[in-house]
């Protein structure tokens, strides 16, 4: 079981719940603040498929941070946290967080709890680096990173520094998981996939069917035949084909 709903108190954020060890974390560019057994926990932003059962627990409750918001309030560099989940006691005093982890206990629905933390830590924190929500919008465009970067006045060295802080990888990377998201919720929506190819900006189909592969460790008639759309949290199903 899963579901999520956009958070009213943190912009760009999505609140989220999943119950069950079977589900595959595929990457989105996000970073995600869990509770787990009474412990807060950091997801940082994936690289490929990883199971849910990383985090221990058959219930989860987390706040998913749009790509490029975490690190200003965690105070953490994402690339520091790439591939990995960390209990938040690892980036924080752990005085500190025993003391919020007593708060989001105290909530009914945890979601509410984790919500309300990351908005007092937003607002304590500043904003997040601008450059990051321009950036993930032009990726999300499909503009090209060389274009990108003259866009923002960078060299693309410097784009890719400033990148790795704030996602957790290069704007190249980026790309490539904001691409793919586009694409699997097009096929859990029932685009042929031939179109969705085209739709989310794959030069083919085999194009599409190579990058579902290398990020999601899937194919794509195995995730469109058990979702009904791309999220944080989407169950990755099982399958042998070896089609699209």
């Amino acid at each position: 079981m899963y579901e999520e709903a956009p958070s009213a108190d943190v912009p760009g954020a999505v609140l989220w719940r999943a119950r069950g060890r079977g589900r595959m974390v595929l990457p989105d560019g996000c970073m995600d603040l869990l509770w787990a057994d009474g412990r807060l926990l950091v997801a940082g932003p994936d690289t490929g498929p990883h199971p849910a059962a990383e985090v221990p627990g058959d219930a989860v409750a987390g706040i998913r941070l749009a790509p490029g918001t975490a690190p200003a309030l965690l105070g953490v560099p994402a690339q520091a946290l790439r591939d990995r989940r960390v209990e938040l006691a690892e980036l924080w005093p752990a005085r500190e967080v025993r003391r919020l982890a007593g708060r989001v206990a105290a909530y009914g629905d945890p979601r509410a709890g984790l919500e309300a933390l990351a908005a007092r830590r937003a607002a304590g924190a500043g904003p997040p680096d601008p450059l990051a929500a321009e950036v993930a919008a032009r990726l999300r465009a499909g503009q090209a990173v060389a274009g990108i970067a003259e866009a923002v006045g960078l060299g693309e060295r410097q784009l890719r520094r400033r990148s790795l802080d704030a996602f957790g990888y290069g704007p190249r990377t980026l790309g490539r998981i904001l691409r793919l998201q586009r694409a699997l919720a097009l096929a859990g929506a029932g685009m042929p996939y031939a179109e969705v190819a085209q739709a989310a900006g794959y030069a083919d189909q085999a194009h599409l069917a190579r990058e579902v592969r290398a990020l999601a460790g899937t194919t794509l008639t195995a995730y469109a035949a058990g979702s009904a759309g791309a999220n944080r949290d989407t169950p990755q199903p099982s399958g042998s084909s070896t089609t699209a």
